[in-house]
């Protein structure tokens, strides 16, 4: 099994950053000077994806003028001598061949998955969300893609969390196979810490078979009357292997809420070679008043 494309779901409002987002997609929020989509979009590369769906809305534009070709922006960069930001703004279009497909449906994140059904055709696929990831060396979706290709089957990335952070998530539940491997038995959505099965957390990349697309199909709305991804996960779990790989020297961001979408930022901030030691001198000062 050979997974060479991803869908990237990227069709949400951003309700917790309006309104800054009322005119500018969530996904595009900067971290450091790359947006957050494209930290998403390198990781699918560096694991071998060749194609990438973005699945995205009528506000969402911005997405795709991103990576996409500006001939202006080009020349201007070209006339300037700024050769080195001339190649990076063409590398985004030509990192991977990008299709972009609008949501059609009701409100859930399994709605772009199935959206995506006729891009991704009658092949597996790797679906990442376009506001989160993990920071891992390799790479979390190549630590997924290797599991998942070599037990030719479906997988859910994990990581692990601390007990009191798990209402917040969905926590797995299985039993294991291997060392940082678990056969997947459902995924339990925001329990409460000690009833939660294990301290393994679905963070959002995932390997799918194309039978998703007939569960997704026959999906029956849940909570908030969306239709919800974990929802169908636990039931491919009832027909074929579905597995859950701990992902290893990995750290979880999620820029979908503020705090954690500012803590990203001062995270990539410190590690960067040209503002780095700037801003850590800076916080201290501000720490010590």
């Amino acid at each position: 099994m050979k997974v060479t494309k991803a869908v990237i779901p990227a069709a949400g409002i951003g309700s917790r950053f309006l309104p800054w987002t009322k005119a500018m997609p969530k996904e595009m929020l900067p971290i450091v000077n790359k947006p957050v989509i494209q930290y998403v979009v390198e990781e699918c590369v560096t694991a071998g994806i060749e194609q990438i769906i973005v699945v995205t809305s009528w506000q969402k534009r911005a997405i795709e003028d991103h990576f996409d070709y500006l001939p202006e922006l080009e020349w201007r960069l070209k006339q300037q001598g700024k050769t080195e930001a001339l190649k990076e703004v063409r590398r985004l279009a030509e990192m991977a061949s990008f299709v972009f497909v609008r949501q059609k449906g009701p409100y859930g994140n399994a709605t772009p998955v199935l959206s995506a059904k006729k891009a991704v055709g009658d092949e597996p696929f790797a679906v990442l969300f376009g506001d989160q990831f993990v920071w891992a060396k390799p790479p979390a979706l190549s630590q997924l893609l290797e599991v998942a290709e070599k037990k030719e089957t479906a997988a859910v990335a994990a990581v692990r969390l601390p007990k009191e952070r798990l209402s917040a998530y969905g926590v797995c539940q299985g039993k294991q196979l291997e060392e940082g491997v678990w056969q997947l038995e459902k995924i339990v959505e925001k329990p409460q810490p000690e009833e939660a099965p294990s301290d393994l957390v679905a963070y959002g990349s995932y390997v799918f078979t194309p039978d998703i697309f007939e569960i997704l199909e026959g999906l029956k709305p849940g909570k908030g009357g969306e239709l919800w991804l974990v929802d169908a996960i636990s039931q491919l779990c009832k027909k074929r292997r579905v597995l859950a790989v701990e992902i290893k020297n990995g750290r979880y961001y999620d820029a979908g809420n503020k705090l954690s979408y500012h803590q990203t930022v001062v995270d990539f901030m410190l590690q960067d070679p040209e503002i780095g030691q700037k801003m850590r001198d800076y916080l201290k000062k501000k720490v010590r008043g």
